[in-house]
């Protein structure tokens, strides 16, 4: 047996899942905890100006690196505020472990009108797969096991403990054995793995179809089957896409990629998906990014082969002819062994037509490029940044509409290194995230794609990235506004009403911070500031002013955001226009 408080308890147990990272802000009550973490030399602290950035940053490091952080959050306000970032990683099915501290049991749950009140564990619970109060010290094994098993099982997702102060400052008897578990002991670290009959229909459906297409979801990603998923392109010689969060999967540059990032990808998507004779979608949930008015495109003729570890999920949002429960990895590797040496159809016709639809997407993008306009056209800024940023390259897309040209006009070529926020849609995750992507990989340059309108929610993280020598480069499509709001309004109503952003000098506001500022007006200067951006060794913004002009997948994400309206469903004709969407 061993005695130790539960702050220095807890610490302890975060050891053996290797959690490599804290976030959060000093507080009072947090301190026993923040000075047995400060003693643990495998863990890193990081102090965050805003504790919605906590949860973002950990979201950044599970989406990177598939591995769990903690994100800390005072009693009361401090507890709240994890709220603005805790959307994204539950949303998005990032595993996350939310610690926040509370007061002394005899003045809480109920609470008893102290100052900094909160039933923190009702307000974190709906956004959370599992929530918790310590209530005795001697649990606290069980409960981050529990918390652990929650959050890295089937589909993942953020867990929550809260801790009343005295558990955190009293000394309890522990057995060293229960500190020191390895994970294995406690929860599965394997997912399912699918029957032999499913896998054999499964590869009989695909060795017979005449017009398949392949999709990787981010379960694809969290499951470390990329390499699986390109290997599987090879043998079956057809069309595929990936989903916002398996961005990468498919390379853009392979001869069978189609488009990324569901149906902002461009004219291919909707096609192939509505004429596919097979669909095979693997780790992928078939949100409302693979939709249009009528629902999820994927249930339009084609036999549906779903793929998830998350059982819940299959048959959810749209009807499969075989549903699989497993692990994207295992379930892949089966795959490949059962298609071994089977004779298929030509498909070459089929992948050829959907590559010059592609290709005459790509063709309307390239048309952009070639304005000259006084003010800069945003397909400007986004191809030459296509062009300029280096290869290994880490880059976060922030913005509603502004993350569309990015998604185009950015080359991925492997998944993990492009980063969209399509479950919250939550702007300004870009900046916390570039910073949290910087303190994993130090070696790779690290870059934020974002607009005005989300820069402005977690600029204040430019002082984190300063204070810790992260030098981060957010380069930002500046056209003052809320420019998808501002063109529904007039397009709809004729009218503007609170969507213009003028008058701030975004290099300005990044100087003031310690860090490298530039304004850019023309795409000749982009290339220069990017070199000085990099050269300064500091935390950097670039000020590119652009005008706003309509991404030419626009009409999709309209009708994706019209499902239902007319069916009496609810929603509406113009919720693709809503701030964040």
């Amino acid at each position: 047996m061993v005695q130790m408080t539960g702050a220095e308890a807890l610490t302890r147990l975060l050891v053996p899942e290797a959690v490599p990272f804290v976030f959060g802000i000093a507080g009072g009550k947090l301190n026993p905890l923040l000075h047995a973490i400060s003693r643990e030399p495998s863990i890193r602290y990081l102090g965050v100006r805003h504790e919605a950035c906590g949860p973002l940053m950990g979201a950044a490091i599970a989406a990177a690196s598939g591995r769990i952080c903690v994100a800390l959050g005072e009693m009361g306000p401090g507890s709240s505020n994890l709220i603005g970032g805790l959307g994204t990683a539950f949303n998005n099915n990032l595993p996350l472990l939310l610690i926040t501290s509370n007061n002394h049991h005899a003045a809480s749950y109920p609470n008893r009108g102290m100052f900094m009140d909160l039933d923190t564990h009702a307000l974190l619970k709906p956004l959370t797969k599992w929530s918790a109060v310590v209530h005795d010290g001697r649990r606290l094994p069980d409960l981050v096991r529990d918390a652990f098993r929650q959050a890295l099982t089937g589909r993942r997702g953020p867990v929550h403990l809260d801790v009343p102060q005295e558990i955190f400052t009293a000394k309890f008897d522990f057995e060293e054995e229960a500190l020191s578990l390895p994970p294995e002991a406690y929860r599965a670290v394997e997912g399912p793995r699918a029957s032999a009959a499913q896998i054999a229909r499964a590869a009989e459906m695909l060795a017979e179809a005449k017009r398949p297409v392949l999709v990787a979801g981010g379960g694809v990603v969290s499951a470390n089957g990329g390499d699986l998923f390109r290997e599987l392109l090879g043998v079956m010689k057809a069309p595929a896409l990936a989903t916002q969060m398996g961005i990468g999967t498919v390379p853009s540059d392979s001869p069978f990629f189609i488009g990324h990032g569901g149906i902002i990808g461009g004219d291919a998507i909707p096609v192939a998906l509505t004429e596919a004779d097979v669909i095979l979608a693997v780790g992928c949930r078939f949100s409302s990014w693979l939709w249009d008015d009528g629902g999820a495109l994927a249930k339009r003729g084609a036999q549906l082969i779903n793929i998830n570890i998350d059982p819940m999920s299959l048959g959810a949002n749209t009807p499969h002819a075989l549903g699989i429960w497993a692990d994207a990895s295992s379930a892949l590797a089966d795959l490949l062994s059962a298609l071994k040496g089977r004779a298929t159809p030509d498909r070459s016709k089929w992948l050829a037509r959907l590559r010059d639809v592609y290709a005459s997407y790509r063709g309307k993008l390239d048309g952009m490029n070639e304005d000259d306009g006084t003010i800069m056209h945003p397909a400007r800024l986004g191809a030459a940044l296509g062009k300029l940023l280096p290869a290994d390259s880490l880059i976060a897309y922030d913005g509603g509409h502004t993350s569309f040209w990015s998604n185009d006009l950015t080359p991925a070529t492997a998944e993990r290194t492009r980063f969209h926020e399509p479950g919250m849609c939550q702007l300004g995750f870009g900046t916390p995230y570039a910073v949290a992507l910087k303190l994993l990989h130090p070696e790779r340059p690290v870059f934020n794609i974002c607009g005005d309108g989300a820069f402005g929610f977690t600029l204040s993280e430019l002082d984190t990235a300063r204070r810790y020598g992260l030098p981060i480069i957010n380069i930002i499509h500046n056209n003052a506004s809320w420019g998808v709001i501002k063109m529904g309004q007039r397009k709809t109503y004729d009218f503007s009403f609170g969507t213009d952003l003028d008058g701030v000098d975004y290099a300005d506001v990044a100087r003031g911070f310690g860090c490298h500022g530039e304004r850019v007006t023309t795409v000749d200067e982009i290339g220069p500031a990017l070199e000085r951006a990099i050269a300064s060794g500091l935390p950097a913004v670039i000020d590119c002013h652009v005008r706003f002009e309509a991404h030419p997948s626009m009409p999709y994400f309209a009708k994706m955001n019209a499902y239902g309206f007319q069916k009496g469903v609810g929603g509406g004709p113009h919720a693709a226009l809503v701030k964040g969407a």
